[in-house]
């Protein structure tokens, strides 16, 4: 087991690199694919935490299904934005890397080196 996980979605090429920056290092991380496998509310509220993220910086706004639910209303809450994530791991902002340095929404890629 590696002590860096990246959530990764391999049909998006910023994962995709930020996985090839990690392996870079030497490192083989543990692979979460979200999409199949979401992270539960206390693991998804924990990282992105960690990351001093809300859930509006970490929710696809690019994301159709995102407009087509309403979550860009102004009176939308955090508890709302993450049961969206839950129900629709689509919406989860890619790639979340976590090391024992930290938590980066990878975004641009090269901020994960931030953290390896």
């Amino acid at each position: 087991m590696s002590d860096v996980t990246i959530y990764h979605n391999p049909r998006c090429s910023t994962s995709r690199n930020v996985l090839a920056l990690i392996r870079e290092t030497g490192t083989e991380p543990d692979i979460v694919k979200y999409l199949e496998t979401p992270p539960d509310r206390n693991t998804l509220t924990a990282l992105l935490a960690a990351a001093s993220l809300s859930p509006r910086d970490a929710i696809r706004k690019r994301e159709k299904l995102y407009k087509e639910l309403g979550l860009d209303g102004p009176g939308v809450t955090d508890d709302q934005l993450l049961d969206a994530m839950l129900e629709h791991p689509i919406l989860i902002e890619r790639p979340l890397v976590a090391t024992p340095k930290g938590v980066r929404l990878a975004r641009p890629a090269h901020t994960v080196t931030e953290i390896l």
